[in-house]
Order: C-alpha cells, then structure tokens, then sequence
C-alpha cells in the first residue's frame, strides 16, 4: 500500500457548487494506483464538499436555494459580522454539511455512482482560490 499525496487549487467566481471529480481523477492517474481510497479535504471554513447529482444541475441549484433560506444572510442574531453578512452563513453552511469526503477507487476508476460527482461548495459571494488536499491511499 502506497501513498500519493497533491495539494490542488479551485478558483471559484462566488456562491455555487463548483464540479471537481475531473481534478480528482486526473490526480488518480498521476498517483499511479489501481485500487484503494482518495481523501479529499478543503482546507476553509466557508466552502465545503458535497457529493451530488452531476446529470442534472437544478438539482444542486435547489440545494443551494434550500441552504440560502435554512441559513439567512440577514439573520438578525449573528455577532460575527465584521467580515461581511455572508461571513457568518458561510461558517455555519460548512459546519453542517464537511469538508472532507473519501471515495474508493477500483481499477484506476473513481466508484462513484452513475449520476454523483464531487463539488466544491463556494458558500462566499465574492471569488476565492481554494485550497485541497487530495491524498490518496492504494496500490
């Protein structure tokens, strides 16, 4: 069992899922393993990972119109504001879904599901570069 550890960045234009299942594959290839696990981790606190329906895009646009309504920008009771009012719900968006996600791989192949990806979740609206870890774990 070998380790094979990339540190890759994702530009993001605001709100929104952002697909990164191409960058985990293309860092699949360059590890040079066939079968075991990928950990993908972000390294903020204002952007997450979600895996998601990749087929159809108003899926995800009704995930994030749901998290924008469970989690306000104008919430009247927040006290970490000094960074603007999406500061605060940007935090909160990523306590409560992760960021981390593991996926297997088989046969130099992601095993994810026909209609899954992996997203980088932009719980900011201005653009930000973002930070991953991509290690993974195989032979």
């Amino acid at each position: 069992m070998g380790v094979s550890k990339k540190i890759s960045e994702v530009g993001t234009k605001g709100k929104g899922t952002y697909e990164i299942t191409n960058l985990i594959s293309d860092g699949l290839r360059e590890s040079g393993f066939s079968n075991g696990i990928v950990s993908v981790f972000v390294q903020h606190t204002s952007c997450s990972l979600v895996i998601m329906e990749n087929a159809d895009p108003t899926a995800r646009v009704d995930l994030e119109r749901f998290m924008e309504e469970l989690v306000p920008e104008d919430y009247p009771n927040f006290v970490h504001t000094l960074e603007g009012p999406d500061d605060m719900p940007s935090h909160i968006k990523m306590a409560l879904t992760r960021t981390s996600e593991q996926i297997p791989f088989a046969n130099g192949q992601l095993q994810l599901g026909s209609w899954q990806g992996l997203f980088l979740w932009e719980h900011r609206s201005a653009p930000h570069n973002r930070k991953l870890i991509l290690t993974y774990l195989g032979e």
